[in-house]
């Protein structure tokens, strides 16, 4: 395999596919640290028999774990308490003796890691590359279907499209209440439709980066054909069993965002690391929800991401000083109610590709809306009733349009008609109940 910069392009056509592993050269791990990960298992769950063993550390047991089994062995570190006749070394029953103890213990000063076992840096960044085509490309009718459920007006339409095929940076703004971030789970809806492999930890340098997180990764099925099964008394002829087949991601950070956030999170009791949100999230869409709540200021964010945005690489640090490069294939999709102009300057404002306002609804895309809601709510829709919502509610007290009113006054429609006792309906009674409880003048 051919590995390149993180940045660089790669003019690979082939998709990406765990590679199989046939020996412990193939993991391009070191035979000694397999051996101290094993005794971690081991030292933590105690009896185990090898077939168990392999599927713990993710790695095949023909071929690979036995071979990491057998030099414990050899070394007594390990030993056999139980067998059972015909069904070979995966079926014997593992300790770990005193002296494994021992060397489990130092290796455990060292990282307390001891899950499956992680791929080498440079592959992943291979199969970052590799899967960054596999991404859909949108077309007027795609967009159509996946936004079908929301009203947005023709100029906004028009101008997601591209910004969605950009993969890059999609600055979403304008008033509370319009679709923003309803519109950014449209297109995370679209990107779990699709899948990608990532492996369930990375290795650098001596330090494991934990990245697949059950929280923010959707696990995908996998016909039995390409199982990561570990079992077999053959050497493997499935995919590498690190990997996992993944929805792409789509995560979504809110208030919660800091800046620390952003870097590698280093577990001082466990001594590894936690990739941040945009590692976990790369070949998908990261929402950052609420912009300009955040505790970390927005000019601060964006200084921190004007290199990641541009060059579509991040640069980071481990604990021991080394620096490197990770690539950074990620859809950001900022979402804020905040005007531009008080978050950030026209500058940083350069840096996002596509800047996109989720304005008000016009009266006939509130109509629509209204129809659509009372329809899916079982409320009886009629025109004179939202005309007078529009006068009484709107007009007259010089109230803004929002896309989220008929929701909410359809819901405390709903409230009030079951504490009557009656049919939900929009008579001016049943309205007007539901405007008061719902507006507040500010």
């Amino acid at each position: 395999m051919t590995i390149s910069r993180p940045g660089e392009s790669t003019t690979s056509s082939t998709p990406f596919y765990p590679s199989t592993l046939n020996s412990v050269d193939d993991t391009g791990l070191s035979p000694l640290w397999l051996q101290d990960l094993a005794l971690k298992i081991l030292y933590f769950q105690g009896y185990m028999n090898g077939f168990k063993i392999a599927e713990e550390i993710a790695l095949p047991f023909a071929g690979i774990t036995d071979t990491i089994l057998q030099a414990l062995k050899a070394d007594k570190l390990i030993e056999v308490k139980s067998s059972q006749g015909g069904l070979g070394e995966g079926a014997y029953t593992y300790a770990i003796t005193g002296a494994g103890i021992a060397r489990a213990r130092e290796a455990l000063e060292r990282s307390q890691y001891a899950g499956p076992a992680p791929v080498p840096f440079d592959i992943y960044n291979e199969s970052i590359r590799r899967q960054k085509s596999g991404r859909l490309t949108v077309t007027t009718r795609t967009m159509r279907q996946i936004l079908s459920q929301l009203v947005i007006s023709e100029a906004s339409f028009q101008r997601l499209g591209p910004a969605l095929n950009s993969g890059t940076s999609i600055f979403l703004y304008g008033p509370p209440g319009n679709g923003k971030t309803s519109i950014a789970r449209a297109f995370g809806n679209l990107a779990l439709a699709q899948t990608m492999y990532i492996p369930f930890a990375i290795y650098l340098d001596g330090q494991v980066i934990k990245l697949y997180d059950a929280v923010s990764h959707r696990a995908a099925p996998e016909s039995e054909s390409v199982s990561g099964s570990t079992g077999g008394l053959r050497p493997s002829t499935r995919r590498d069993p690190r990997w996992i087949k993944i929805r792409r991601p789509f995560i979504v950070v809110g208030g919660e965002l800091t800046l620390e956030g952003l870097d590698l999170v280093f577990d001082d009791t466990h001594k590894f690391y936690e990739a941040p949100f945009q590692v976990k999230a790369n070949g998908g869409i990261l929402l950052i929800d609420d912009f300009g709540r955040q505790q970390v200021r927005p000019r601060d964010l964006l200084n921190r991401w004007i290199v990641p945005l541009e060059n579509r690489v991040d640069y980071m640090t481990l604990h021991t000083g080394r620096k490197f490069e990770i690539p950074f294939d990620v859809l950001v999709v900022f979402s804020t109610n905040l005007p531009p102009k008080d978050l950030v300057d026209e500058a940083f404002l350069r840096r996002l590709r596509h800047k996109i306002e989720i304005g008000d609804p016009s009266y006939d895309e509130y109509r629509e809306i209204f129809k659509r809601v009372a329809a899916d709510k079982k409320i009886p829709y009629n025109d004179q009733g939202l005309a007078y919502l529009l006068q009484e509610w709107y007009v007259k007290r010089n109230r803004k349009l929002r896309a989220s009113h008929p929701r909410d006054l359809c819901d405390q429609i709903l409230d009030i008609a079951s504490y009557l006792s009656v049919e939900p309906a929009m008579t001016r009674e049943m309205l007007d109940r539901a405007a008061q409880a719902y507006f507040v003048d500010l």
